[in-house]
């Protein structure tokens, strides 16, 4: 088998990899705000649970791309997609991360009444879920416009989160009471934003795998 062909194998391994962590993370999102939806502390709990296979995923993705770098001396071309792939599942951890720390969030609600109606929360989640499985197709179909409309998407998870930060404010200032509750959503809510921000990170590293341009990104 010829160097280029191992290339050609691994590489697709990688994709393979990082679809199933992708889908790993949609699903621990899933979970973490249909837990919150429904009350359901068994669902947090798992999430919890799930969180070490996508660390392990991470491990396993990273392994497989430095035994790509090592193969050969890669023309700019592998490098830049190799390396972005490094980049994305950095992105990606991060978002498992963020879904975790919702998960464990959820339990500490107990079984009083929410302050405000959840729909905001559910439509952010819905969205980032996208941009996340979105920013995963663009790398592995070398999808410049897919990746490119990350950004604009996340303007409507930011305008989520302005909306409900907006609600959960005037509510604190109408009962003080308000305050604990509302400082765990406007949490779970900075958590779904974040997210959109990771995917917005992975759609600029499918363009630097694509064009060579290195992106700003975001912290």
């Amino acid at each position: 088998m010829s160097i280029r062909t191992r290339y050609d194998k691994e590489l697709a391994g990688v994709f393979d990899n990082l679809v199933l962590m992708c889908r790993h993370i949609e699903v621990a999102i899933e979970k973490s705000v249909k837990a919150l939806v429904d009350r359901n502390f068994e669902l947090a709990y798992e999430v919890c649970d799930d969180h070490k296979q996508i660390d392990k995923m991470e491990r396993e993705i990273e392994q497989s791309c430095l035994r790509i770098l090592l193969m050969e001396h890669p023309v700019a071309s592998d490098f830049h997609e190799v390396s972005a792939a490094l980049k994305m599942i950095t992105d990606l951890e991060r978002i498992g991360d963020q879904a975790w720390d919702i998960a464990e969030i959820v339990p500490q609600f107990g079984d009083e009444g929410y302050i405000k109606k959840l729909e905001h929360i559910p439509q952010m989640a819905v969205i980032v879920i996208q941009m996340v499985k979105d920013g995963v197709h663009a790398y592995i179909n070398r999808d410049l416009k897919l990746a490119r409309s990350l950004d604009k998407t996340d303007d409507k998870v930011d305008g989520l989160f302005n909306t409900v930060m907006a609600d959960l404010t005037a509510l604190i200032k109408k009962n003080p009471d308000n305050a604990e509750q509302a400082i765990m959503l406007m949490m779970i809510t900075k958590y779904l934003e974040r997210i959109g921000d990771h995917a917005v990170n992975i759609g600029d590293w499918v363009e630097y795998a694509i064009t060579g341009n290195r992106p700003k990104g975001k912290e």
